[in-house]
């Protein structure tokens, strides 16, 4: 007997050196859908880019690289 699971999504990001990791709000979202909902409480994710996904200890993991830029 065949038993499929489906893996758990992890999201995560570096904020001032500190890794974050972020909760899959809706498994029916799409990552960029994850993102854009995360932007509104973590603003420096509002040009991030994403990365992945990559499985590591048994979850679907997307990191979210903020695109660090100077203003003028």
């Amino acid at each position: 007997m065949l038993i499929t699971t489906q893996l758990e999504r992890v999201f995560a990001f570096k904020d001032k050196g500190q890794d974050i990791q972020l909760a899959d709000p809706s498994p029916s979202f799409s990552p960029e859908a994850v993102l854009n909902f995360y932007a509104q409480t973590y603003p420096i994710l509002t040009t991030a880019t994403i990365q992945g996904p990559v499985i590591k200890d048994d979850a679907v993991q997307f990191e979210f690289i903020a695109q660090i830029g100077t203003k003028g």
